[in-house]
């Protein structure tokens, strides 16, 4: 049914590219590019050990490059952009698709390298353009944000006169046998965690300290785990387009373990985002220069890849929405809908762990829906205000099914 172009060659972009080979019949054409082109044929070829699927091919780009990304998009006219680079570059991706006539879709929202801070406001700025271009661009197209957000608005739509309490929980219970590693990129993972958290209530924006709020939640198939009040952007939207929404919330835990050397990295300067000078030693022992680095970036080509962690991944994630609100009989109702991914089951498929997989599959279901014809929509536009039903029954299918719990204790 249609070509697609994927930015990005790490843990999600491995995931989205295997599930869109194993459904050639939506997906006829794939080209995978990135900064670095190896990465690419290795994947490329990985794909086609597993799957048997040959109509992919590879390119060299530089997503900061809007020039460089213009000419690929034009040689290769994919009839969307899947972008599964770094948040940093979601506008120059998105400028280029504006400007060469590509549909998008990406997992997460715009922000800054200089500042650890992000929001949807950079991106939303591009709705009249892409709506006058007669281009979709879907935002926000992972698991949270993304399946949480298409949680919300299946429970809106079949269950809920009025949602009034949300709260979306992320839960990894997995182990990677590592001291301390993240699960998605390092320097993205640990500048989100790191900053203020903030959630939505009673018509405004409350602010906390970093990890300052939290308890503990049960989670199934797993138990009680101790989980922090985050901020996550897929709230921004969601309070919009849900207007009823007295009080949202993001949660996600971590041990004392990860937290102990999150600590202890904040506390000596590596999670700063600021360049430094350092005297760096000459190679040919001459004597030194002054570079400079970013201690976070720095710290990110120390620790252990993500896409590497899957291979003694055990356990499990359990992500999922808790709501409370005002049924469709008119009472009140709790609602709890989920996932519980292996994490050995998605190394197994796909050679990555579950977090990847979260993350991947559902941009791979996000461009389903739009090369089916489903999710089409010109303007800027984050999952909610899509159809759920379509996505929701393909997460059945395609390896992330959900699971429903009515009228129970939401310990929240």
């Amino acid at each position: 049914m249609g070509k697609v172009l994927i930015i990005g060659a790490g843990g999600v972009a491995t995931v989205a590219a295997h599930k869109m080979a194993q459904n050639p019949g939506v997906f006829t054409e794939i080209m995978i590019a990135s900064r670095t082109k190896a990465k690419c044929d290795r994947l490329a070829e990985d794909i086609k050990k597993r799957t048997g699927y040959t109509a992919v091919a590879t390119a060299q780009v530089d997503a900061d490059n809007v020039p460089e990304l213009v000419e690929l998009f034009n040689s290769y006219r994919p009839d969307i952009v899947v972008n599964l680079a770094l948040p940093y570059q979601d506008l120059t991706i998105m400028e280029a698709c504006l400007q060469t006539g590509c549909n998008y879709l990406d997992t997460a929202n715009y922000e800054p390298k200089d500042e650890a801070h992000f929001e949807y406001s950079w991106q939303w700025a591009y709705r009249e353009r892409f709506e006058k271009a007669g281009l979709t661009a879907i935002l926000g197209c992972g698991f949270d944000p993304g399946v949480t957000s298409i949680y919300t608005a299946y429970a809106a739509k079949h269950h809920f006169k009025e949602i009034q309490y949300l709260d979306i929980v992320d839960c990894n219970a997995g182990d990677h046998h590592k001291a301390f590693a993240t699960n998605f990129n390092p320097e993205i993972n640990i500048r989100e965690i790191t900053q203020k958290g903030l959630y939505w209530e009673n018509g405004q924006w409350v602010e906390t300290e970093p990890l300052e709020i939290h308890k503990d939640l049960t989670y199934p198939e797993i138990g009680p785990r101790d989980s922090y009040l985050l901020h996550h952007e897929e709230i921004e939207s969601l309070v919009i387009n849900y207007p009823t929404i007295r009080r949202a919330r993001f949660w996600m835990t971590f041990g004392q373990q990860y937290l102990k050397h999150l600590e202890v990295i904040q506390n000596i300067g590596m999670s700063r985002i600021d360049e430094i000078e350092y005297e760096a030693p000459l190679a040919d022992g001459s004597g030194t220069a002054k570079v400079k680095i970013v201690p976070l970036q720095f710290l990110k080509a120390v620790l252990p890849n993500p896409q590497d962690l899957g291979e003694n991944y055990e356990g499990q994630t359990s992500i999922g929405c808790r709501i409370r609100g005002i049924g469709n009989d008119g009472k009140e109702h709790t609602y709890y809908v989920y996932n519980n991914c292996s994490h050995q089951a998605a190394y197994e498929e796909t050679g990555m762990q579950g977090v990847s997989y979260t993350t991947g599959v559902p941009a791979m279901i996000g461009a389903m829906m739009f090369l089916t014809g489903k999710w089409v929509m010109p303007g800027v536009h984050n999952v909610e205000e899509f159809d759920p039903d379509p996505f929701m029954e393909q997460l059945n299918q395609k390896g992330l099914p959900w699971h429903e719990l009515h009228d129970i204790d939401l310990e929240l």
